[in-house]
């Protein structure tokens, strides 16, 4: 488990951080970006959850494995393979498991939902509300890792790629699940406002 004796360190006022194998990078590089554009999504998540309560259990559940399966996927983007400093322990890594538990949620909740026949605005329940902008936090957080595994010397799992991706799947058929069960989807309506 990880202890954290003190907050504040100093380290990191040159505009340097540590990555979890010890080597020190700017925090502007494309690693730290990947990874905390996934914290920036697990806060997301967390906020839409703050409106998952007892109503949504079935969905809280799912959301609490999200946001420890998020931390998972930190744990692996800030302890790159390949890196300068060698690895002497056996780093956590996204499994093909938490992708696949993903794909069962979605499938899941999308059998109990009619097709689509235009495109969602985000909006609805305050908890689909806020899936929506945890669902493109993390599209965004997917762009970024995707970028990072097109970097020379840069390596990014396929499976921490897999599950970024089915991840914005999942809170979107999340957030029309919740919609379904309260008024429905906000739909667009292309050129309504000309």
């Amino acid at each position: 488990m990880v202890r954290l004796n003190k907050i504040y360190t100093r380290t990191g006022d040159d505009g340097l951080t540590g990555l979890g194998t010890g080597e020190r990078r700017s925090k502007a590089d494309l690693r730290v970006e990947a990874y905390g554009t996934v914290d920036e999504a697990n806060a997301a998540v967390g906020l839409a959850r703050q409106y998952s309560g007892r109503e949504y259990g079935e969905i809280d559940a799912m959301l609490a494995r999200i946001q420890n399966d998020l931390f998972d996927l930190g744990a692996d983007l800030c302890t790159p393979e390949g890196g300068e400093k060698e690895i002497t322990w056996t780093p956590l890594r996204i499994a093909q498991s938490q992708v696949d538990r993903l794909e069962q949620e979605i499938d899941a909740m999308n059998a109990a939902l009619p097709a689509l026949k235009s495109f969602v605005l985000p909006g609805g329940t305050p908890c689909a509300a806020h899936l929506h902008l945890a669902r493109t936090v993390s599209r965004r957080a997917e762009r970024v890792m995707v970028a990072l595994s097109h970097t020379a010397g840069e390596i990014v799992s396929p499976e921490a790629l897999r599950y970024i991706n089915r991840l914005s799947d999942h809170l979107f058929v999340a957030s029309r699940y919740l919609n379904h069960k309260a008024s429905g989807d906000v739909l667009w309506v292309p050129g309504e406002n000309r």
